[in-house]
């Protein structure tokens, strides 16, 4: 996400803690399956879930792991975006 000059990049969020936020950029006008991808990517794909699969899985697994779910999280958003 920017905010003017900055790019913000979310660490790690719990599903609960970041309801409030995409219901504050879906009232700002941000289009619902971006939000709905914010949301899933946050906490779907952040670093301390990685690093926890990292020692149940091998890397290219991992890897896979990684690009399914964020392929996944994208057409989700597309869809929602064209849907709603």
């Amino acid at each position: 996400m920017t905010h003017g000059n900055y790019l913000i990049v979310a660490f790690y969020f719990n599903t609960v803690g970041v309801i409030p936020i995409m219901q504050a950029l879906v009232s700002k006008g941000v289009p619902f399956g971006t939000a709905l991808s914010f949301m899933m990517a946050t906490v779907g794909l952040s670093l301390p879930e990685a690093m926890i699969l990292k020692k149940a899985m091998k890397t290219k697994l991992l890897i896979s792991f990684f690009s399914v779910v964020t392929l996944g999280i994208i057409l989700i958003g597309w869809f929602f975006n064209l849907v709603y």
